[in-house]
C-alpha cells in the first residue's frame, strides 16, 4: 500500500511539472517486428486495442486503451505500462495533443450567403479582364481553354472535414480519398455547431474542385478533379493522427492540401513529429507509384504577431510546397509571414476593403469571406491538378521545378526582390512569384524529369589536416580578437598577422570542440567550404534545389536572434528574423531552416552563416548565446536539371560554334567570303535622307521623326514615342521616362503626366506613387491621388469618407465631427454635443452602457460604470487608461478579496477550502494514507491535491 502511495505521489508531482505543457491521450504509437498478428497479440496482452498500421509506415501500429483517461495532464500509469518493458516492442510513445490552428485570417467577417451563381465574383479567376481590378492574372482561364480541368486527378483536403453532400462538391466527391480520423469512420462530414466552427475544410475543397455549370455557388480551379477530405483537426491532433492523414492511400491520392500548422503566435517553434516526418518521406518515395506524393502547405498567418514561417517545420520541409498570399493589388497582406522556404504565391484577402475569396461553405451554402494563406494552398493544389492532367509522369520534384520556372513577380510589391545567380527572381514575401496555370500546363506537357536527387551534408566541425583523424579545432569567434587554436603538441602553424601582431605558433588539443559565442549587438560569421561532395558521385550536388541549415544553439532569449545564409554566389537568405513575442530560453535544438533562394545556383564554394543578437529586453550580459554546431545540407542534382530537356540556350550554341571555329582546319580548304549585296529598294516612310539598308523601319540609317531603341537592342524609326517614353526633339530620340511614369516630359521622377497600372498620379509633385500621401486618397478610375475633405487627415475612396481626422475633430463612423469636452458626446441627429450619462466621463451615447471611461467615484464593470462592485467581483487596477475596474472572481466564487485563491464565499453546491471553491460532492479523500502524506508534505495548497484529499485539506485549514 505504501509503495502504491509513493508511486501515486511521485506521479502527481510529475503531473505538476507537465500540466502546463502537455496533454496526454489514450492512444499510443508502437513499433513491433513480426507483423499485424504479433501486434494484435501484444495489444491484447496489455489491454490495448490495435487500430492497425500507421499509414504506410511498416511495423508501426496505432494502439488504443479504452480504460485510460482520454485526455490527461500526466502520462498514464498502470498494468498496461509494462508493455514498455516487453522485448518485442522496439519503440513506444504515448501520443500528446499538438496545437494546430487553421490558417484563415482572424478578421474573417460574418458570412453573406447568396442563392445565385457566383461566377462573376471569382475575380482571381477573371483577373486580367478589363472589368477586373487585379493587375496580373494566374491564367486559370487560359489553362481551361487548353482543355485542362483536373480530370482524373485526386486531391484530398487535410482539415476539419468536408461537406460531401454539398451541391457544389457531391459530383466530384471521392470516398476513397476520404476518412474521419477523429471519429474513426469513412465519413469526413464536419461536426456542425451554432458557430460553424468546422467550415474550414469545406471552404478549401470548393476552391479546388467545386463543380462547374451546376447553377450553384462557384467554380473550382480544377473543376473536374476528384476531391476527398480527411477529418483530423476536430479532435486531439497527435503525431499518429498526422502520420495517418499524410499517409492515407498514397498510390491513389495525388495531392494533399493542408492549410494549418502550429500556432502562428510569434513564439512557437514546432513541426512534425517522428511519425509524421517518416510519413512525408514514405510519401515522396513510394506515393503515386514512386513518382512521389505532392504536399501543399499554407505558409502561415502570424504576420501581425511578427511570426516567421521558418519556425514552422511543415512549411520549412523540402517535401512540402509552401504557398504565400498577395492582395489583389499585389500588396503584402497584414497576416503574411516572411520566410525563405516560400515557393510561390496566389491571390487572397487583404485589408477590410480588399475583396476576399468566394467558395463553398457549410450547410450547402456559399461564402465570399474566405481569407488568409488558407486560401492559397488549395489554389495551388488546384493548379497542380491541372498540371498533372497535362503530364501524369512528373515527379514531386518536377512540380517544384515547374513552379520555380513559371511563377512570375509581375506586380507583387516587395522591397527584397532579387535575382539569384541562376537568373531566378525571388522574394522572402512571395517566393518566385504569382503562379501561372497556363505556363505550368504548357511546360508540363513537354517536361522531362529532372536528374536524380542527391544530398550533400557538411558539418561545421572541420577536421584539421595533417593531424590525427579525431583531432578537431576548438574555436571561439570574438570580433576584434584572435582565433586561438590549441593542440597537445607544440606544432608551429603559419597564420596571417593578427591585430596584436603575428601569430607564430599554437597548440592543438584532440577531441575538444568549443562553441561559437553569440555576443549582443555583434554578428557571428561561421563558414563552411563545400565541394558539393564532388568526390562522392552518389552524393554530388552541382546544381542546387533546397538548402537546409541545421543548428544547435543555446540562447537566453530565442526571439532576439536573426540568422542569414549567404551562398557562394552571394545570394542572401533570411533564415530567421527577430520575434518580439518569443521569450523562450530553449534556443534551437537541431532545428532545420530551409531556403529555396539559391535554386539553380552552383553548390561549390564558401557558405557563410550570419547570426546576430539584438536584445529587445534587458538581459543578463554575462549569459551569452552559443552555437555548438551547424550543418549544411545541400539538395540538388549532379548535372544541369534542364539540359536533358533537348533544348540548348542561345549562349550555349554560341559557345559551341566558337569552339568549333577555333579548331585547326587540318588542311581543309575554307570557302571564300561572299561580298554582301547592297540594298537598292524603297525605304520605309519613317526613314530620313540618309537612306536605308532594307525595306523596314528598323533598316533606316536615320529617321524623319524619332528613333526608338539602342545599338544593343536594335533601333527603329517611329512617328510618335510609345507609352513610357518622351520625345527628345533635338536628338530625335525616344527617351525612357522614370520608372512608373506612363507619360512624361522628362526623365526626372517629377516629370510624370500619367502613371503605369498600380501607381497613382500625385499632381502636386507631378510624380507617380504606390500610396497616396496623407490628406489624399487613390481614385482607381482616374488613377490619381485626390484631396480629402479639409476635416479629414486620411480618407478612403471618397473625399468625405474619413478614416482619421484633422486637429479639433474626432471620428464618428466615417465622418469627422467637432471634438466634445469630457462628459459629452457628439449627437449626429442633433449635430451638437450632448451630455453623457452621469456615470460616464467619456462616452459614445447617452446610455449608461455606452461609457468609454467612468466618472470619478465610479468603477467599470462589464461596460457599465457602477459605484460598488457587485457580488462575484472585486475592485482591481486593470490598465493605464482604466484606473479602477471590477474584475471577476475565480470561477464558483460568490465573493472574493482579489484574484486567485481568495474566495470568501462560494456558490451553492461548493465548499470553501483555502480560498478555493470545490464541489461539495467531491469533498472526500481518495485514500487516507495518501492524503496524510499530502498533508505532511504541505501539498494542500495545490488545487489538484485539494481535489483528491478534500476532507483532509479542509481540516488542515
Amino acid at each position: 500500500m505504501h509503495l502504491f502511495v509513493v508511486f501515486m505521489l511521485s506521479t502527481f508531482v510529475v503531473c505538476e511539472t507537465l500540466s502546463s505543457r502537455s496533454v496526454f491521450t489514450n492512444h499510443w504509437a508502437v513499433r513491433i517486428i513480426g507483423g499485424p498478428k504479433e501486434a494484435d497479440k501484444l495489444a491484447s496482452k496489455y489491454g490495448f486495442t490495435n487500430l492497425g498500421q500507421i499509414g504506410g509506415l511498416e511495423d508501426h501500429y496505432h494502439f488504443h486503451h479504452s480504460r485510460v483517461v482520454r485526455r490527461s495532464t500526466f502520462a498514464a500509469r498502470g498494468a498496461h505500462s509494462f508493455i514498455h518493458m516487453d522485448p518485442k516492442v522496439g519503440w513506444i510513445q504515448q501520443q500528446i495533443v499538438k496545437s494546430r490552428v487553421k490558417r484563415y485570417a482572424r478578421s474573417d467577417p460574418d458570412f453573406i450567403y447568396f442563392n445565385d451563381p457566383k461566377w462573376s465574383k471569382l475575380w482571381y479567376i477573371h483577373s486580367g479582364d478589363k472589368t477586373s481590378q487585379c493587375r496580373s492574372e494566374m491564367n486559370i482561364l487560359a489553362a481551361w481553354q487548353r482543355g485542362y480541368t483536373g480530370r482524373n486527378v485526386v486531391v484530398t483536403i487535410l482539415d476539419d472535414g468536408i461537406e460531401r453532400n454539398h451541391p457544389d462538391l457531391a459530383q466530384n466527391y471521392d470516398q476513397l480519398a476520404s476518412y474521419d480520423f477523429n471519429g474513426n469512420d469513412h465519413d469526413p462530414t464536419p461536426r456542425y455547431d451554432s458557430s460553424n466552427e468546422n467550415k474550414h475544410g469545406t471552404r478549401c475543397a470548393g476552391e479546388v474542385a467545386a463543380v462547374a455549370n451546376n447553377s450553384h455557388c462557384v467554380v473550382g480551379i480544377a473543376y473536374n478533379a476528384r476531391i476527398g477530405g480527411i477529418r483530423m483537426l476536430d479532435g486531439d491532433v497527435t503525431d499518429v493522427v498526422e502520420a495517418k492523414s499524410l499517409g492515407i492511400r498514397p498510390d491513389y491520392i495525388d495531392i494533399y492540401s493542408a492549410s494549418w500548422g502550429p500556432d502562428d503566435d510569434g513564439k512557437t517553434v514546432d513541426g512534425p513529429g517522428p511519425l509524421a516526418k517518416q510519413a512525408f518521406e514514405v510519401g515522396i518515395k513510394k506515393g503515386r507509384k514512386g513518382l512521389g506524393s505532392i504536399f501543399v502547405w499554407a505558409s502561415g498567418n502570424g504576420g501581425r504577431q511578427g511570426d516567421h514561417c521558418s519556425c514552422d517545420g511543415y512549411t520549412n520541409s523540402i517535401y512540402t510546397i509552401s504557398v504565400s498570399s498577395s492582395t489583389e493589388n499585389g500588396n503584402k497582406p497584414w497576416y503574411l509571414e516572411v520566410c525563405s522556404s516560400t515557393l510561390a504565391t496566389t491571390y487572397s484577402s487583404g485589408e477590410f476593403y480588399d475583396r476576399k475569396i468566394v467558395t463553398t461553405d457549410l450547410r450547402q451554402r456559399c461564402t465570399d469571406g474566405h481569407t488568409g494563406t488558407s486560401v492559397s494552398a488549395p489554389m495551388v493544389a488546384g493548379v497542380i491538378a491541372l498540371t498533372l492532367e497535362a503530364n501524369r509522369l512528373i515527379t514531386w520534384r518536377d512540380v517544384q521545378h515547374l513552379l520555380v520556372k513559371t511563377s512570375r513577380p509581375v506586380h507583387l510589391q516587395a522591397n527584397d526582390w532579387k535575382t539569384n545567380a541562376a537568373g531566378h527572381k525571388v522574394s522572402h514575401l512571395f517566393g518566385f512569384g504569382l503562379v501561372d496555370a497556363e505556363a505550368m500546363v504548357i511546360e508540363a506537357k513537354k517536361w522531362r524529369s529532372v536528374p536524380p536527387h542527391h544530398t550533400c551534408t557538411k558539418i561545421s566541425d572541420c577536421k584539421t589536416t595533417g593531424l590525427a583523424s579525431e583531432t578537431r579545432l576548438s574555436r571561439e569567434l570574438i570580433p576584434g580578437r584572435a582565433l586561438n587554436l590549441i593542440t597537445t603538441e607544440q606544432t608551429p602553424i603559419d597564420f596571417p598577422s593578427t591585430p596584436f601582431g603575428p601569430l607564430k605558433s599554437c597548440r592543438l588539443v584532440k577531441n575538444v570542440t568549443a562553441p561559437w559565442y553569440i555576443r549582443p549587438e555583434q554578428t557571428l560569421n561561421a563558414t563552411i567550404s563545400s565541394t558539393g561532395c564532388s568526390e562522392q558521385p552518389e552524393h554530388h550536388v552541382a546544381f542546387l534545389e533546397h538548402v537546409v541549415v541545421r543548428v544547435f544553439i543555446d540562447h537566453p532569449r530565442r526571439g532576439d536572434l536573426e540568422i542569414s545564409l549567404v551562398s557562394p554566389a552571394g545570394t542572401r537568405s533570411q533564415l530567421l528574423l527577430k520575434r518580439l513575442f518569443d521569450n523562450s530560453n530553449e534556443g534551437f535544438k537541431n532545428w532545420e531552416f530551409m531556403t529555396v533562394h539559391c535554386w539553380g545556383e552552383r553548390a561549390e564554394g564558401t557558405w557563410t552563416l550570419e547570426i546576430s543578437d539584438s536584445p529587445s529586453q534587458l538581459r543578463n550580459p554575462e549569459v551569452l548565446g552559443k552555437m555548438k554546431e551547424w550543418t549544411l545540407i545541400l539538395y540538388g542534382t549532379a548535372e544541369h536539371p534542364y539540359q536533358s530537356h533537348g533544348s540548348h540556350s542561345r549562349s550555349h550554341m554560341l559557345e559551341v560554334s566558337t569552339v568549333q571555329s577555333t579548331e585547326p582546319t587540318l588542311g581543309i580548304p575554307q570557302p571564300e567570303e561572299q561580298e554582301e549585296e547592297e540594298y537598292n529598294g524603297p525605304c520605309h516612310r519613317e526613314c530620313g535622307d540618309q537612306g536605308c539598308d532594307g525595306p523596314h523601319a528598323e533598316h533606316c540609317l536615320n529617321c524623319v521623326n524619332f528613333s526608338l531603341g539602342s545599338l544593343k537592342s536594335g533601333r527603329t524609326c517611329i512617328s510618335h514615342c510609345p507609352l513610357g517614353y518622351f520625345e527628345d526633339v533635338e536628338a530625335r530620340r525616344c527617351r525612357r521616362c522614370h520608372r512608373g511614369c506612363e507619360r512624361c516630359v522628362g526623365h526626372s521622377p517629377h516629370n510624370c503626366r500619367s502613371c503605369r497600372r498600380g501607381l497613382f498620379f500625385y499632381a502636386l509633385e507631378s510624380s507617380c506613387v504606390a500610396a497616396c500621401p496623407s490628406g489624399y486618397y487613390p481614385d482607381d478610375a482616374q488613377r490619381h491621388c485626390l484631396q480629402c475633405h479639409e476635416k479629414c487627415r486620411h480618407c478612403l475612396h471618397e473625399s468625405d469618407r474619413c478614416t482619421a481626422c484633422s486637429e479639433g475633430f474626432s471620428l464618428a463612423g466615417i465622418t469627422c465631427v467637432p471634438e466634445c469636452v469630457n462628459g459629452t458626446f457628439f449627437n449626429l441627429e442633433e449635430m451638437k454635443c450632448s451630455p453623457c450619462h452621469m456615470s460616464c466621463s467619456t462616452c459614445t451615447g447617452p446610455g449608461m452602457k455606452e461609457c468609454i471611461h467612468c466618472a470619478q467615484d465610479f468603477l467599470l464593470q462589464e461596460w457599465r460604470c457602477v459605484r460598488k462592485c457587485a457580488a462575484g467581483y472585486y475592485e482591481c487596477e486593470k490598465t493605464e487608461f482604466l484606473k479602477r475596474m471590477c474584475c471577476k472572481c475565480e470561477e464558483n466564487c460568490g465573493n472574493c478579496q482579489g484574484p486567485g485563491a481568495s474566495c470568501t464565499q462560494c456558490r451553492n453546491g461548493y465548499n470553501l477550502v483555502d480560498g478555493t471553491c470545490i464541489v461539495s460532492a467531491t469533498c472526500n479523500n481518495a485514500d487516507e494514507v495518501f492524503c496524510e502524506m499530502v498533508k505532511f508534505n504541505r501539498l494542500c495548497e495545490k488545487k489538484l491535491f485539494r481535489q483528491f484529499c478534500c476532507r483532509t485539506c479542509r481540516l488542515a485549514g
